[in-house]
């Protein structure tokens, strides 16, 4: 970890646009942080953590509010499983609803639908799409994966988040706090004592809620299509803002594809479809109170989206200009893993991501690795999809 400026930064080589925007973030924060997986955000770069006194940040939390990761350990063997690879791939690949703008092709009862916050006018109009839209995957680096671990048993993980209803809710709250638009602008924050700091706090809970109650659904049905029970959980999320004690004083932590880490608490972490995730632990450390214990939430990008794929007319399907990653290299990479892939377009490649352990490797003194998570399937969005509700 280095110091720039004063903000601590983990990782090697640093974003220089995802460092100027931390660094922009900070003059209006009471400490700022960017994790190892750091890439350029909205306003706020994804491996942001800022903190604020009296103050949140719906830039911070961004567009796909309570965005987050969860890992089930099942009873099924990995032998099991990999005999069974392909059909059950297909059996996820046809139950589940990935892509843009989709509804789940089940009605989704559950007790999120009860919470207060839908009196929220901002929210109420909006309970039909999100009773339509839960449990959907969406696209983008959106997933469902099988994976297999040191003892080779079946784990399930997944990461989406609050899907149409965190994405309105995030579009009404920064344009009413009159967020300016673009990549390089400074963050809207919102102080405490304004009615619109409520609001946005019981707004952002209760997309936090829709997207735990979305990834719950999912892995209770892939494991229902396993034929397997589950043996424990891990479940966390970033894209949100938590009120923390930190050096002795209540501050808001807002994280933005930053994963909490305190001593013990747990977390999954992907690594990209062709590459290693993990189940961790924060640690106590000095290290770990400077990043006001926080980890990454995955790998972090190394190539834009429209580097990897190119640009092609969505009319005629004339390609503009062709991308740095081809099918086929995408293919060959999880192919020599032994991964079964269904969708998935040359934006979400290996070639895009870091490596997850070089990444994991810059906080090695704040987490603990409890267990390696190898991918044996992985479900995602086909290639032509584009999801506006990705952050």
């Amino acid at each position: 970890m280095q110091v720039i400026g004063d903000v601590p930064v983990f990782g090697e080589p640093v974003d220089a646009g995802a460092l100027a925007q931390i660094q922009r973030c900070r003059a209006s924060a009471a400490a700022a942080v960017l994790m190892a997986d750091h890439h350029l955000g909205y306003a706020v770069p994804i491996g942001g953590v800022v903190v604020y006194k009296d103050a949140i940040s719906p830039s911070g939390v961004g567009y796909d509010i309570g965005c987050g990761n969860k890992a089930v350990l099942t009873d099924m063997p990995g032998s099991e499983a990999r005999a069974r690879i392909a059909t059950l791939m297909d059996d996820i690949w046809k139950r589940l609803s990935f892509g843009m703008g989709q509804k789940n092709k089940k009605r989704v009862d559950s007790a999120v639908f009860e919470r207060d916050e839908w009196r929220l006018p901002a929210a109420g109009k909006l309970t039909s799409l999100a009773r339509d839209q839960l449990g959907t995957i969406g696209s983008g680096n959106h997933y469902v994966d099988l994976f297999t671990d040191e003892q080779d048993r079946v784990w399930v993980g997944v990461h989406f988040g609050s899907r149409g209803l965190g994405h309105k809710l995030a579009t009404h709250f920064l344009r009413a706090g009159g967020a300016k638009d673009g990549m390089d602008v400074p963050p809207l924050v919102i102080h405490r004592g304004k009615p619109l700091f409520d609001d946005y706090l019981a707004a952002m809970r209760l997309a936090g809620a829709y997207a735990y109650a979305g990834r719950d659904w999912v892995c209770d049905e892939v494991v229902r299509l396993l034929g397997t029970r589950v043996r424990e959980e891990v479940h966390n999320h970033h894209n949100f803002a938590w009120l923390e004690e930190h050096h002795g004083e209540r501050l808001w932590v807002v994280r933005k594809g930053a994963t909490p880490a305190f001593p013990g608490q747990q977390g999954f972490v992907g690594g990209s479809m062709g590459d290693d995730a993990v189940i961790l632990e924060g640690v106590e450390s000095s290290l770990s109170r400077a990043a006001y214990y926080s980890t990454v939430h995955g790998a972090g990008r190394v190539m834009s989206r429209t580097a990897a794929r190119g640009r092609v007319d969505r009319r005629t399907g004339e390609i503009l200009r062709p991308g740095a990653i081809s099918r086929e290299m995408m293919r060959s990479w999880v192919r020599e893993r032994g991964v079964e892939l269904r969708g998935a377009g040359t934006d979400e490649s290996p070639h895009c991501y870091k490596r997850l352990p070089e990444v994991l490797a810059h906080h090695a003194e704040t987490v603990r690795i409890l267990h390696r998570l190898r991918p044996i399937g992985v479900a995602m969005a086909g290639a032509d999809e584009v999801d506006p509700y990705r952050d």
